[in-house]
């Protein structure tokens, strides 16, 4: 087995036994908006909010997930759905004007058969995706390169995220 060092993983290790059996969204959107940065919450609306996936399919990738803790897709209000298409949106505008991905998978893992790894609060995945980005190491090592560190990403995606909310009413 190869190994790749993730420096940023060493916090989740050391803190392991100490991690809350809470869900993980919910926690993170439950937490004082200065530390936002420290739980990668982008932005909270009135029904859903945003925040980069801390284990990314590549650089840049975020969910929007409902703010309401529900498993079932078919339980979500106009409301919740209007303000969670809204934010993918942005997200993309957001993600266009921030790191210039070739396009976009989007989407929602709806149980566990379907891929989800959280399949207790759904999200939708926004992933950005780059012309050649699969390349030998997940094909043939089973290991994804990351080049960036989260907190820079966060620093450069979130003004440009703000801006977008700003321009479209959201903010």
């Amino acid at each position: 087995m190869e190994h790749l060092w993730a420096f940023w993983r060493s916090a989740y290790i050391e803190n392991v036994d100490k991690i809350s059996s809470e869900c993980f969204l919910c926690e993170a959107i439950k937490q004082p908006r200065e530390k936002y940065r420290e739980y990668l919450v982008l932005h909270k609306g009135k029904k859903a909010f945003v925040i980069m996936n801390l284990f990314p399919y590549n650089g840049g990738h975020l969910m929007v997930c409902p703010i309401r803790h529900t498993d079932d897709f078919t339980s979500l209000s106009e409301e919740e759905l209007l303000e969670i298409n809204k934010l993918t949106q942005a997200c993309i505008k957001a993600l266009k004007m921030t790191i210039s991905p070739h396009g976009f998978n989007v989407g929602w893992n709806l149980g566990r058969v379907a891929g989800a790894g959280l399949e207790q609060h759904i999200h939708c995945h926004i992933v950005p995706r780059w012309n050649g980005d699969t390349n030998f190491m997940p094909v043939l090592g089973a290991t994804k390169v990351i080049s960036q560190h989260f907190l820079e990403l966060y620093d450069k995606i979130k003004p440009n995220l703000d801006k977008v909310l700003e321009e479209m009413g959201l903010k």
